[in-house]
């Protein structure tokens, strides 16, 4: 990309200011085949000198690579950075997660995250999935001595319920809630959204390209290495990718008819769904965060946006987000 990049704003999430698009840094350690440390390094690199200074990480990325990653990246350049990591979710042997939001592994968790990223405090510090085992007002209780300690400055919940919203908010307040939210996936949009704003709860999107699909390079199977998890994903096999292909050519066409890429029309959906909206699309290349950056340029009018809604309605995309359905939106028990 030649031509010059927009300015990225910024925006606030719960009191947090961020750069309005962050970056997942996920794949630059697990998921979507091979990665290359030096240009994972210079991916961040060139996104702080860009102004995407929101850095997403989690202990369970890569076991811990995907922290001492950033943790490096980011030596020297430390308050340039808002930083946010996530705890609760290890991988179990054989296949699997497990989830544990009890307050041992909390203090545990953090303790670890702070060593690997070499860093004094974790800016946004979120439950990656709600434990269904551990009732979320200890877990959220655990999280908030950690912010009177200055461990951490904000909390945040990823994928969880509207009922687990509201548990945990009346616990401490949550900046932000992190969950799937695109063209592809707006699942979000029928309750949870709603009892977010209605606490001041900022909105982190995670694969806001719908895991690379809405880009338009994805055409075939063989466009995945042989260990890309998305060989098995329920949206990219059988019959439903040949069915999502055809929302990925109605995207296209827009975004031709604009003079953007799909993904640039994509993700700029996103970012126009509010202020309170921050994406944080992964990415371990440099050519492909400075297209995400250009996004940020891309001005969507109402009529845009109406026939972006008539491609993409709830409920568009064939496919299971995940193989297992209760992975997402979970459910935390009551107090004994």
């Amino acid at each position: 990309m030649t031509r010059s990049l927009p300015t990225v704003p910024r925006r606030t999430l719960g009191g947090l200011e961020v750069s309005a698009l962050g970056l997942g840094c996920m794949g630059m350690s697990q998921m979507y085949g091979a990665a290359d440390r030096s240009e994972s390094l210079a991916t961040i690199h060139r996104a702080l000198d860009l102004g995407v200074t929101f850095l997403d990480t989690s202990d369970v990325y890569g076991e811990g690579h995907n922290e001492e990653l950033v943790g490096e990246a980011i030596a020297g350049r430390r308050d340039e950075v808002q930083l946010a990591t996530k705890f609760s979710l290890t991988h179990r042997e054989g296949g699997g997660m497990t989830i544990d939001g009890r307050p041992e592994n909390v203090r545990a968790c953090v303790e670890a995250s702070l060593r690997r990223l070499g860093v004094e405090v974790i800016d946004l510090y979120y439950q990656h999935r709600v434990d269904p085992r551990v009732p979320i007002e200890d877990t959220v209780g655990t999280m908030a001595e950690l912010v009177q300690q200055g461990k951490v400055r904000y909390l945040g919940l990823s994928e969880a319920s509207a009922a687990s919203i509201r548990r945990a908010v009346a616990v401490h307040p949550i900046a932000a809630l992190q969950s799937e939210w695109s063209l592809w996936t707006r699942d979000l949009e029928g309750e949870v959204l709603g009892v977010a704003r209605e606490h001041g709860i900022g909105i982190v999107p995670f694969s806001p390209l719908g895991r690379g699909f809405l880009t338009g390079a994805i055409n075939s199977q063989d466009d995945f290495a042989e260990d890309d998890w998305r060989r098995t994903h329920p949206r990219f096999t059988g019959e439903a990718f040949t069915a999502n292909l055809r929302l990925v050519d109605a995207v296209r066409a827009l975004a031709e008819e604009k003079g953007v890429t799909p993904g640039q029309l994509a993700l700029a959906w996103v970012l126009a769904q509010g202020e309170d909206v921050v994406p944080i699309p992964g990415t371990k290349r440099r050519s492909y965060l400075e297209e995400n950056v250009g996004a940020a340029g891309v001005a969507l009018t109402a009529e845009d946006l109406a026939r972006l809604g008539e491609i993409a309605p709830p409920g568009v995309a064939e496919g299971g987000r995940y193989a297992d359905a209760s992975y997402a939106y979970g459910n935390s028990p009551e107090p004994a």
